[in-house]
Formats: structure tokens, C-alpha cells, sequence
């Protein structure tokens, strides 16, 4: 922060000079050319407006200006101020301020500020156009039959539309500030008779200390912030999603959104395990398709954690195998050990999937095309690979891809990685302990408090029965026991219909 901030902001002067020479030091007028200060008379008063040159939308600023230039002395005078804010200023959106510093947030924030000679407020009055893209469906969670917006870089937009789902009056969108010098707005959005105030509050004390000079990084920055831990925690504590559907819906559950500002991602908190491996599609289709779509993603999910070091295992200890399985193995070992071919490969496809972020779009079907046609062909023909490591390491890789959340494809990965380690130093006794070590780093996982594991651990039969298939919609009339809400129903549940004629009706007679 610059030294003239760390002091406290003057309160706006009554001589405009003051005003004037105090913020055009602070915010670099004359130096920084998007920073626009006009000086004009209206009605015998001396008025500055400061403003960020394409934050402004013109048509309605030059409106105003018009307004105020038909002023005359005794359509101002006295109390110009006032009656600037309450006659003359046709706009929704104006706020009287009396300190400085709330003057320079606001122009660098994108609304206007107008100073008045011999007044001790000024007025925010709100203008701003942010430049950012429409919604469009995310990359990320696309869905076969469903809405194609999503979540842009604005955060009002993000908040319109959730607003447009959630016709709500309890419904909050608090906001703040983080960052010294970025001063990033954060909104926290959740339904005040649903959610548990005590989660509400924690996530608001652990947004207030942040203290660091600017978020760039957006919401990753508030992710590793505001959860506890110096290096963070190889599995993703919270979830992120750009669809608007997917955000109400953990909202309807007690959950809590955090929107930062310039991000399309918004952040759902608690989050648990299981969140990270559903998706949109399998609320798109009816309960049948829903349960299969979600039992192939988890056995996707299996095959890349275990694929590769059960096959290293029983490549490598063949006596573990039953005689009907006993083709498990390669047929030629290669030059170079198996471990190390498979740390090869996984090498490979690593750069491969980087390589293909970071070429432009056109180019990137050619780029994959390429690395796994012509490198992994060549590589098992000279003998560099043994063919069974390249068709199980594709198939661990493509299993991966279809975990719906990022963080935890990169999760699942290096945990892949550390079983693989694990076997080809113990054997099957290395195999196992690692696997038990995962489980148990997994069981002391928590995301604000809240079990990473629930409702496996702690165990609740009702909701472990939904995470294993897609329940219909009318039989979820409870929300998360574990997250506290206020109001734990979701509907009421229907009485059984009574018969004509029978004893219940007999008895009212």
C-alpha cells in the first residue's frame, strides 16, 4: 500500500483544491492515462469528476452531464449536495461518502466520483461496464441435454445468475474486499434459514485474514488461503464449477459459495469426497442411466488407481496369479525395467496432456495424434517400451479423464504414482500399506471442519446410499445431517392417499 494510504484517509475537504491535489498524488492522475479528471462550472459551483477511462458507460454519463449543464445557481443553492443527490441526478445507483480513501475505491472499482466545491461528501454514483464475455457453457461440465450458460468473470452477472435459479428472498450475497492494493470484491452467497451460521461465520473470519497485497489468482488464491494448512492438501477440500444448476443445488443443501471477482469458477464449501467424482449428466437423465453413468465413473476411477500397480505386481511376482490368468505379463520385458518404463510413460502422457493445453486449438488434435501414433509406436518397436505399459498406461490415463473435476484427476494421479513406487519397492506388502496410508490420509481429511469422507466416515446408511446411485429426485427430502442446516428438510413427506370408504374415512363420519 503506498505510504500516503497507510496514514487514515482525510475526510473530503470543503476546498475542492485540497481534494484535487490529494487524489490526483494517490491515484497518478497525469501520470496513468485511464485516469480522467474532468473539471466543468455548474450552476456558479466548481465540480471535479474522476473517473477509469472504459470503466464508464458514455451514453449514460453524457446524460447526466447534460442534466447538470442546464443548471442554474438557484436550481443548486443552497445545500448543493443534496440537492444534486435528491433532484438532478436521474440514476439508481448514487451514494454520498465522506473519506477519501471510500473515494478512491470507488473510481478504481469503476464507478464515478463527483467532488463539489465546498461540500464535505461526495457522490459515488454507479456507471460502470466491466468488459468480460457472455455465459456460455463451461468446458469443463458440459451436459448432453441441459443449459449452456455459465458462470463468466463478472461477479454480478454470476450473481444474477444464480438469482435467476433462486427466486429466494433469503437468499444473501454479502460482499468484501481482499487485498490491499487489488481491494478484490468477494461475495459469499448462501440461504440464510438453511445454512449453518456457525460454517456461514467461519468462512467469513477466514476470508477477513487474508492479508496479502492482491489476488491475481483469484479463487485458487482464496482456496489455499482460507483452508487450513501451510502446504495444502493433495486432494481439492473445495469444489469449484462454473455451472450455475450445479451451484443452487449445493446451495439448496446448506452449502456456502464464495464468487471472487475476474473468476469464472466459484467455490462450494464443505465439500466432500464423493462431490469431485458426480457430475451434472447424471441428474440430466432419469435415476436408471444416472446410477450406470455413475458406477462407470467410479470403476473408471479404480482402474486408474490400481490398474498399473496390480499389473507391475503380478508382472513382476506371476506365482500370485491363478492359472487362468496366468497370460497377465509381458511378452517381451524391453530394455528397460518395467518401473521405469511405466515412470516413462507416465512422464509421456503428462507432457502430452500439458503440451495439448498450451497449443493453440487447431493444432492440438495433430499434437495428440502425433505423441501417441508415432512416438509410442516407434517406441515400442525399437524396444523401448514393452506394448502391455503403453495399452495400460492409456488406459489408466483415459480412466482418469473421466473424474468431472480437475483437481481431482491430478489427485488421483500422483496417487497412482505413489502406489506404483509403493509395489515396486515392497511388493504386494507395499501395495497394501500405501493403499491403507491413502485411506487414512483421506479419514483425516476435513474441509472447514467438516469429515472429507462423510457419510463413509463418519458412517450414515441413507445418505451412503445416494452416493452409491443416482436417487430419484422425490426420494431427497433431507439435506447433509453432517452439515447442521437450520432446516433439514427438503419436502415434506406425502401422506399415503386414503381409500373411499375405508376405516380412517368411516371414523371422521
Amino acid at each position: 500500500m503506498p505510504a500516503a494510504l497507510e496514514k487514515e484517509a482525510p475526510k473530503v475537504h470543503p476546498d475542492l483544491e485540497k481534494n484535487i491535489k490529494y487524489l490526483n498524488d494517490i491515484m497518478g492522475h497525469g501520470k496513468s492515462f485511464d485516469i480522467i479528471l474532468r473539471r466543468f462550472n455548474v450552476g456558479g459551483k466548481e465540480i471535479a469528476m474522476y473517473f477509469v477511462n472504459g470503466f464508464v458507460k458514455d451514453d449514460i454519463m453524457s446524460l447526466i452531464l447534460r442534466n447538470l449543464d442546464e443548471l442554474k445557481r438557484s436550481d443548486i443553492s443552497p445545500n448543493s449536495l443534496k440537492k444534486l443527490f435528491n433532484e438532478h441526478i436521474n440514476h439508481i445507483q448514487v451514494e454520498l461518502v465522506d473519506n477519501l480513501e471510500k473515494v478512491i475505491d470507488g473510481v478504481l472499482s469503476g464507478p464515478l466520483a463527483l467532488l463539489i466545491d465546498g461540500e464535505e461528501q461526495a457522490l459515488i454514483i454507479d456507471l460502470r461496464q466491466y468488459p468480460g464475455r457472455l455465459p456460455q457453457e463451461p468446458d469443463l461440465e458440459k451436459v448432453v441435454r441441459g443449459p449452456r450458460d455459465g458462470f463468466v468473470e463478472t461477479i454480478l452477472m454470476n450473481t444474477l445468475l444464480i438469482r435467476r435459479r433462486l427466486r429466494d428472498p433469503r437468499l444473501r450475497n454479502e460482499a468484501m474486499q481482499v487485498g490491499t492494493r487489488s481491494k478484490t470484491d468477494i461475495v459469499i452467497s448462501y440461504i440464510e434459514d438453511i445454512a449453518n451460521p456457525e460454517l456461514v461465520e467461519r468462512v467469513k473470519k477466514n476470508l477477513q485474514k487474508i492479508k496479502i497485497d492482491g489476488i491475481p489468482m483469484a479463487e485458487k488464491a482464496v482456496e489455499e488461503i482460507i483452508q487450513p494448512g501451510k502446504y495444502g492438501n493433495l486432494f481439492p477440500k473445495v469444489r469449484f464449477t462454473e455451472r450455475p444448476d450445479v451451484a443452487v443445488t449445493h446451495l439448496l443443501e446448506g452449502r456456502i459459495l464464495i464468487m471472487v471477482d475476474t473468476s469464472p469458477s466459484i467455490i462450494i464449501v464443505p465439500s466432500f469426497l464423493w462431490d469431485h467424482l458426480q457430475a451434472a449428466e447424471e441428474y440430466r437423465q432419469g435415476p436408471p442411466v444416472g446410477v450406470y453413468i455413475r458406477w462407470v465413473r467410479y470403476i473408471g476411477v479404480a482402474i486408474t488407481l490400481f490398474i498399473l500397480p496390480l499389473w507391475f505386481l503380478f508382472a513382476v511376482q506371476p506365482e500370485l496369479l491363478p492359472p487362468a490368468l496366468k497370460f497377465i505379463g509381458p511378452s517381451k520385458m524391453g530394455k528397460i525395467p518395467l518401473i521405469g518404463q511405466f515412470l516413462l510413460a507416465e512422464l509421456a502422457i503428462d507432457m502430452i496432456r500439458l503440451a495439448t493445453i498450451h497449443t493453440p486449438t487447431p493444432l492440438a488434435t495433430s499434437t495428440g495424434i502425433i505423441a501417441a501414433l508415432l512416438i509410442g509406436d516407434v517406441a515400442v518397436k525399437v524396444g523401448l517400451f514393452s506394448s502391455e505399459v503403453v495399452m495400460y498406461t492409456a488406459i489408466a490415463a483415459v480412466a482418469s479423464f473421466m473424474i468431472p473435476s480437475y483437481e481431482m484427476s491430478w489427485a488421483v494421479r500422483i496417487v497412482r504414482l505413489f502406489l506404483l513406487l509403493a509395489t515396486a519397492a515392497f511388493r504386494l506388502p507395499g501395495l497394501i500399506i500405501a493403499t491403507l496410508f491413502t485411506l487414512a490420509y483421506l479419514a483425516r481429511t476435513k474441509s472447514l471442519g467438516v469429515p472429507y469422507l462423510w457419510p463413509l466416515i463418519p458412517f450414515n446408511a441413507k445418505e451412503m446410499l445416494s452416493v452409491i446411485i443416482r436417487t430419484p429426485v422425490e426420494i431427497r427430502n433431507t439435506r447433509p445431517a453432517i452439515l447442521h442446516p437450520r432446516n433439514p428438510i427438503r419436502q415434506a413427506v406425502p401422506e399415503p392417499a386414503r381409500k373411499p370408504g375405508g376405516k380412517e374415512e368411516q371414523g371422521e363420519k
